[in-house]
């Protein structure tokens, strides 16, 4: 495995910029299904109350992962 060195501070940002731009494409979802929550999407394209939501729910389901694996990181 490689080791790079780098600045606390550029690294910090570089997360904070990719937290925002996972959240703004999970806000693009719901915005286009109508909906203020990724629970209640989730759950409606699960069990079949939105027809053919099912890739972006799976795509908001991922986006919705690396956000969450971005904030776990940072409270290391």
């Amino acid at each position: 495995m490689t080791s790079v060195s780098v600045d606390k501070e550029f690294l910090e940002s570089l997360i904070d910029f990719k937290q925002r731009h996972l959240s703004e494409l999970i806000q693009e979802i719901l915005a286009k299904w109508k909906y203020e929550t990724s629970t209640a999407f989730i759950e409606d394209a699960r069990n079949g109350t939105l027809a053919e939501a099912e890739m972006d729910a799976i795509a908001l389901r991922q986006l919705l992962k690396d956000r969450d694996d971005l904030e776990y990181f940072m409270q290391e």
